[in-house]
C-alpha cells in the first residue's frame, strides 16, 4: 500500500512546474499538479510567446518604411490593437489547451485552485489535502513596482499584454529584457516612447558594446532614453499622467510601465511554516540538485531567482527528474547558456562579455560593425556588431556578442560551439554562408 497519495506533487503549472509532473509521470510516478492561474505560467501568458508576437507585430511597420528602397509602393497604414490583442489571446488559448492536454495525456493529475504546504509532505489545495513523498514549488514570479507616490496608477507587463487601446505616449521605467522589449514593440506601433533607467547605461551585466550599440539604434528610431533618471511620483493629470523624476523633470504621458525587476511568487504558500529558506528577495534557496532545506521539498525556475529563463526552468526541471526517477542525481549546468533580448534591433549572446572575461584570463577580442546588407537598399541607417572574446592562452572562444536582425536564431548556433569548446581557429576554419550576416562570425581575422 502506497504511503502517500502521489510521488510528486507539483506547486505552480509554468514552464518548469509542467516540465518536471510530464517527465516523472512518464518513470511511471504518480504524479499531481496545482495551478491557480492559467497554465503555461509567465512565459505562454504574459512573458516570452506574447512578447515575441508583439514583436512581430512591430517588425511590420519598419518592414513598411523598408519596403520602398525595394520597388514596394505601399499605401496606408494602420495598427488595429485591439485585433492584434484579440488575435494574442486566440493563441495563448490555443496553447493553454496544448498544455492541459499534455498533462492528461501524461496521466498527471490536474489540480485547479491555490496550493498551500501544511507539513513537508502534506498541501491543502481548495480546502482539500493530498499527501506526496515530494513536493516540487514551481510558482514562478511576478513584477515588482517602484515604492513611490502613484505607483498605483503604472501598469506592468502583465497589464500591458492586454491594453484596451494603444496608448499615444508611453513611459518604460527599467533598464531590462522587458523594458528594451517593450520600448521597441510600443515604438514601432505608433507611440511616442520615453525610457528612464536609474543607472548611467541600461542591460546591466550584459557586454559593454551591446549595451552601447543598442543604445545609439534605439536613439535612432527616436525613442528618448534618459539614463540615471527614475519617476519619483506619478499623478493624474487632465488627459493622462505626470510623471515626476529624480532629476526634477515633469513628463505628461499616457500611460507609465514599470519594468523594474520581477519577485519571487512564494508569499502564502505556507513555505517557512514548514521551514523552507528564503533569501532576502524572497526566494527558495536550494543546492545545486533543486533540494530545500527540506529534504523531500524541491523547487525550479523563477521562484528559486538563479537565472531566470524559460529553457533554464525546464533544464532544472529535468535534472530534477533524473536526480529523482532515475536514480541519477544532476545538477543544472549553468555555463553557457545562451540568451536574445527581442529589442529592435534583436540582441543575442552567450558565454562571457569582455568585462567578465578580463577578470581571469588574457584575452582577445575581435569586433565587426557593419551596415547589414538589406539596409544598403532601404536607407535605414541601422548597425549590426558583432563580437567575440578569445582566450589568448588557448584559443578557446569564452564568448560570443551580437546586435542585429536575428541575433537570437544566430547565436543559437554559437552557443553549440561554445558548449563544445570550440577555439578561434576552428570558427576560423569554418566556411561562411555567403551573403548572410551570420558569416561574419566565421570571417572576423584581426583583433582590436
Amino acid at each position: 500500500m502506497n504511503r502517500y497519495d502521489y510521488d510528486l506533487l507539483t506547486i505552480g503549472a509554468g514552464s518548469g512546474g509542467v516540465r518536471a509532473a510530464r517527465m516523472a509521470a512518464t518513470t511511471g510516478a504518480r504524479v499531481a499538479i496545482a495551478e491557480d492561474r492559467r497554465l503555461g505560467g509567465t512565459c505562454v501568458n504574459v512573458g516570452c510567446v506574447p512578447k515575441k508576437l508583439l514583436v512581430y507585430a512591430a517588425q511590420f511597420g519598419e518592414a513598411f518604411d523598408d519596403a520602398g528602397g525595394f520597388g514596394w509602393s505601399v499605401g496606408a497604414r494602420h495598427i488595429d490593437w485591439r485585433q492584434l490583442i484579440a488575435n494574442k489571446d486566440r493563441e495563448i488559448e490555443r496553447l493553454n489547451g496544448i498544455y492541459g492536454k499534455l498533462l492528461d495525456d501524461s496521466g498527471v493529475t490536474l489540480y485547479r485552485g491555490s496550493a498551500r504546504l501544511l507539513d513537508r509532505h502534506t498541501v491543502e489545495i481548495e480546502e482539500k489535502t493530498y499527501t506526496a513523498e515530494h513536493i516540487l514549488v514551481a510558482t514562478g514570479g511576478r513584477p515588482s513596482r517602484l515604492d513611490i507616490p502613484g505607483a498605483e496608477l503604472a501598469i506592468t507587463s502583465d497589464e500591458a499584454f492586454a491594453l484596451e487601446e494603444l496608448p499615444e505616449s508611453v513611459l518604460i521605467a527599467g533598464g531590462g529584457y522587458i523594458a528594451v522589449e517593450f520600448a521597441g514593440i510600443f515604438n514601432s506601433l505608433g507611440s511616442a516612447v520615453a525610457l528612464h533607467y536609474r543607472g548611467p547605461m541600461f542591460l546591466r551585466g550584459f557586454d559593454a558594446d551591446i549595451r552601447s550599440t543598442l543604445a545609439e539604434e534605439m536613439k535612432k528610431r527616436g525613442i528618448d532614453l534618459r539614463f540615471e533618471c527614475c519617476p519619483d511620483a506619478i499623478k493624474r493629470g487632465t488627459t493622462g499622467l505626470k510623471v515626476h523624476d529624480s532629476t526634477g523633470s515633469t513628463t505628461d504621458v499616457d500611460q507609465i510601465l514599470m519594468a523594474v525587476g520581477r519577485v519571487p511568487r512564494t508569499a502564502g504558500i505556507g513555505l517557512e511554516e514548514v521551514g523552507i529558506e528564503l533569501n532576502t528577495k524572497g526566494a527558495v534557496v536550494v543546492d545545486a540538485y533543486s533540494r530545500t532545506c527540506v529534504p523531500n521539498i524541491y523547487a525550479v525556475g523563477d521562484c528559486t531567482d538563479r537565472m531566470n529563463l524559460t529553457p533554464v526552468a525546464i533544464g532544472e526541471a529535468m535534472a530534477l527528474v533524473d536526480t529523482l526517477f532515475h536514480n541519477r542525481p544532476t545538477a543544472m549546468d549553468y555555463s553557457n547558456i545562451p540568451t536574445a533580448v527581442f529589442s529592435q534591433p534583436n540582441i543575442g549572446t552567450v558565454g562571457l562579455t569582455e568585462e567578465q572575461a578580463r577578470q581571469n584570463h588574457t584575452i582577445s577580442v575581435y569586433r565587426s560593425t557593419f551596415r547589414p546588407m538589406k539596409h544598403t537598399m532601404s536607407g535605414r541607417e541601422e548597425k549590426t556588431m558583432m563580437k567575440l572574446i578569445v582566450d589568448s592562452e588557448n584559443d578557446r572562444v569564452l564568448g560570443v556578442h551580437m546586435v542585429g536582425p536575428d541575433a537570437g536564431e544566430i547565436v543559437q548556433g554559437m552557443a553549440i560551439a561554445l558548449k563544445c569548446g570550440a577555439t578561434k581557429a576552428q570558427f576560423d576554419a569554418t566556411v561562411g554562408i555567403h551573403p548572410t550576416a551570420a558569416e561574419e562570425f566565421v570571417t572576423m581575422r584581426d583583433p582590436i
